[in-house]
């Protein structure tokens, strides 16, 4: 629940503290998310030797795909669930508990800074990539993940359409950034401009949700996400009914033999630090 005086950095910490949300996020929704590793490391240019941070590391899981390609990697969260979570399953990477728009590194001490998924819940994420270029050395990189337009990120595209038809968006939540503000490559491309990177790139990753029960796509939002689960658990019960119903009938036309495979595409932006 949230309170009327509750800042959306607040809401986010709260939800992504709770250990039910983490291990279900892990559960469900990373088996999408990453997907797009291997294109942010290529993006990052992480290789052996490499110093990168993971940030909004969740459960490791980037930094365990750096550590594999023996690069030096550190990964950093605001939860320390999720920092608890991602020690336990990766003893030998450092994980750290801090905030992504004041990262506790000093100038010029990395070649990578890597985040997948992790920008659109920041408050100020032009704050992030100010630092992101700060702890960079010169010619290190930064890559991140975001979710492509819901026209074409079809899971959580039809959630929050089906959200807007059938119940409401204003359900008390505080205001936080557009979940798709750097879906739009001309935005990410001005975004890392903007903090003093050069030579933007910007491209679509195929990324697949393979489910087997469409009935289910509600639950596995309200469980397994803050801001979405929020406002699901939020509608009232008539409209969670629809919205239910609307969900399965979307998600019926992504039969493919015993599952279904759902789009959701990333886009990956990354640039160099000059």
């Amino acid at each position: 629940m949230t309170t009327p005086e509750q800042s959306f950095p607040d809401f986010e910490r709260a939800g992504w503290e709770n250990v039910a949300t983490v291990a279900s996020y892990d559960e469900h929704l990373s088996v999408v998310t990453t997907q797009c590793i291997a294109a942010l490391l290529d993006d990052a240019s992480v290789h052996a030797k490499s110093r990168v941070v993971d940030v909004a590391t969740g459960g490791g899981y980037m930094a365990a795909a750096a550590l594999l390609r023996d690069a030096n990697p550190v990964g950093i969260d605001f939860s320390a669930a999720q920092i608890e979570f991602a020690r336990a399953r990766h003893p030998g990477i450092s994980f750290i508990q801090s905030n992504a728009e004041n990262l506790p590194f000093e100038s010029n001490s990395f070649d990578g800074v890597i985040t997948a998924f992790g920008i659109c819940h920041l408050p100020n994420p032009d704050a992030f990539l100010r630092e992101a270029n700060r702890v960079l050395k010169p010619s290190g990189r930064i890559a991140f993940s975001v979710w492509d337009i819901p026209e074409r990120a079809i899971g959580i595209g039809a959630v929050y359409g089906a959200i807007r038809e059938h119940g409401s968006m204003d359900v008390g939540l505080p205001p936080g950034p557009s979940f798709f503000l750097f879906s739009n490559p001309e935005q990410s491309i001005k975004a890392l401009q903007d903090a003093g990177f050069v030579s933007p790139t910007v491209r679509q990753v195929t990324q697949t949700w393979r489910i087997t029960d469409p009935g289910k796509l509600f639950d596995l939002f309200a469980e397994s996400s803050v801001r979405a689960g929020a406002t699901l658990r939020a509608q009232s019960h008539t409209a969670q009914q629809a919205i239910r119903s609307a969900l399965k009938e979307r998600i019926l036309e992504f039969k493919c033999d015993d599952h279904f495979a759902i789009p959701m595409p990333a886009v990956v932006a990354s640039a160099i630090k000059p």
